[in-house]
Parts: structure tokens; sequence; C-alpha cells
């Protein structure tokens, strides 16, 4: 007990024990109880089973990086138990499973958690949101979710998280703001979305932002490809009217050529050529009446005809009954002569 494990340096003055690079395949179980910050990274632990980090003999641990291991699960109760934990970086692993009790039923007092480029699995991601949603972590004040290529976040993911100040979800494929903003605790004082695909966000996107926490004091929007079209327009009121977008002057025109590099501040209506929009239900329901009269127009028409030429018409309909008539008393004597055997030996003997 108080020794350091054969693969680790350990420094019980700073408290610090450091795994790195060491091939490990398990969490070392002979860990010093002493150890505040604890490093395994570099690793190849690949699963992360219940009870990984008893309790008992991690009392201090509040400092624990496990980024870069290959790891794939995270299993129920693995992080479980530890009173002090206050940051966890699980950056780097290709996680396929995390499970919601992966910090127990009580859930943990940890404030940082650290998960950049480990939840690219849409399983994760719904895991994540569930445990989030659940209050397993409701004191987080930092989450970091960059590189991970989201598009959209699930509904309500960052409800429960009343004390959460500082949100990244830069370097991923984000089209919408609507679960980022609008939905984020009032207390939401930092959020990142740069290097995102946030160039074709779309009128109405700032309204989200103005109506997003009250505390939200910066916004990063920086180095993503903007589309200056007419799409852009109530973007570029929302910069020229406040300085809660981080970097708001560099911001630049990716396209169309006319405006690349310009400002985003710069813009005004004339370079973006907007003309009125067309109402597309109102175009409809205009095609809809033409068609209508259309419609009616050949109906009258071919009344009109009918009318003109009735006698043509009723001349032809008398045509066709005699016809029909004649046809059918052809039909009948036929009948008659094959139905009486003795006009059958008659019409025999005249043919012959």
């Amino acid at each position: 007990p108080g020794g350091c494990p054969a693969p680790c340096e350990c420094s019980e003055p700073a408290k610090t024990v450091k795994c790195v690079n060491r091939n490990l395949t398990a969490v070392p179980p002979d860990l010093p109880p002493y150890v505040r910050n604890l490093f395994i990274t570099g690793n190849r632990l690949a699963r992360l089973p219940a009870g990984a980090f008893p309790a008992q003999r991690l009392p201090d641990l509040s400092a624990l990086n496990l980024s870069g291991n290959h790891l794939r699960v995270v299993e129920a109760g693995a992080l479980a138990a530890l009173p002090a934990l206050r940051q966890l970086d699980l950056s780097g692993n290709p996680l396929v499973s995390l499970s919601p009790q992966a910090f127990g039923e009580g859930g943990s007092p940890l404030e940082e958690l650290g998960l950049r480029g480990a939840v690219r699995d849409r399983g994760v991601l719904l895991s994540l949101g569930a445990m989030l949603q659940a209050g397993a972590l409701r004191n987080l004040s930092r989450l970091e979710l960059a590189d991970n290529g989201l598009l959209l976040l699930p509904a309500g993911a960052f409800a429960a998280l009343l004390a959460l100040r500082q949100l990244d979800l830069g370097d991923s494929s984000l089209v919408g703001l609507r679960n980022a903003s609008s939905q984020a605790p009032g207390q939401l004082q930092g959020l990142n979305l740069s290097d995102d695909s946030l160039g074709l966000l779309r009128n109405g996107t700032p309204a989200q932002l103005r109506g997003g926490p009250p505390a939200l004091r910066h916004i990063g929007p920086a180095r993503n490809a903007w589309l200056c079209d007419c799409a852009v327009e109530d973007l570029v009121a929302w910069l020229k009217e406040g300085d809660r977008a981080e970097g708001r002057e560099a911001l630049a025109c990716a396209y169309p050529d006319k405006v690349l590099g310009k400002a985003l501040l710069k813009i005004n209506g004339s370079d973006l050529n907007c003309s009125v929009p067309v109402d597309l239900p109102s175009q409809l329901q205009t095609s809809y009446v033409f068609l209508g009269i259309v419609l009616a127009l050949i109906g009258a028409i071919f009344l009109l005809v009918l009318y003109l030429n009735r006698k043509g018409i009723k001349k032809w309909m008398h045509n066709i009954r005699d016809a029909c008539r004649d046809h059918m008393e052809g039909y009948h004597y036929r009948y008659e002569i094959n139905a009486d055997p003795r006009l059958t030996n008659l019409s025999s003997n005249s043919d012959v």
C-alpha cells in the first residue's frame, strides 16, 4: 500500500500518477491511495469494466485522464463511487458503447467532461443524451463535444445541466443550433461553434440565439465557410447589433465569388441581391385556380359543340339504332331457322 505500480511513474508530493504509453490492457489494481491526478493515456484498455476504480482505494482522485486508450466500451458502474472526481477526459477513444449508468445510480460530482472525438457513434450519442437528461452529471460546468461530426444534437440533452457554463461543439458538422442554444441552461456563458458547418445557417437562427440563455456572452462561430446569400440577412443584422460573437470582425464570406473574402459585418443588401421571395403556397393556389378555369372552359366548349350539332347527333343516333335493329333481326331470323328442324331441312334443300 502506498507503492507505485511497475509500469507507472508516481509522485507522492504532487499526488500524481502517470501510466502513459505502457500498452496497458487494464487499469492497474494497485494504484496508491494518495493519488489525486491520474493519467492513463496512450494504452490499449479497450474496455472499462464495472468497479474499475474502487472508491475505497482512491478516495481523493479528482482528475482522471483516460484519453487515447482505444477505449470502446464503458460499462455500468465503471466510474461509480469516486467521491472526489471533478475532471474526466475520455477524448480520442472510439467509443461504441457508453452505459447511461457508467457513473452509478447516484450520479457523480463531475464538473468537467472531455469527449473530444469520442462520440462519433450515434448509439453513444443517444446514451450520453440519456445520461445527461437523467441528471447523472448535474454538476457539470464544462462539456467538450468537439470533433465528433455531430449534425444535430438530441433534444433536451442539456436541459438538466443547470450548472453548465462552457459548451464546446467545435470541429463538428452542425447545421442547426436549436438544441444547442434555445434548450441550453440559463447559466451558459460560452458556446464554441468554430469549424462547424454553420455556413448554411438560415434566417431565423439568430432569433434562436437571442432567445437563448441570457448569460450567454461568448459565441465562437469563426472559421466557418459562410454562404453569403439572402439566407444570411438575419445573421448579418445580429452580428452588427451586438458583440456576443467572438471574432465577428474576422467572419468572411466564402461564396459566391463576387463577395469572396468580404467581412460579414460589411455585407449589405446590394451584395446579397435579394428579391422578394415567392410565397410557394400562394403560387400553388393560383395554379390550381387557373387549372380549374381552363377545365371549365373546355367543358363549356364541349357542351356548346354538342348543342350546335344536336340535329346531326340525333340523326346519327337514329342511324345507329336502325343498323342495330336490322342486325338483331338477322340474328333473330337465323335463330328461328336453327330452332325448327323442318325449316332447317328446307333451307338445306333450297341451298342444294
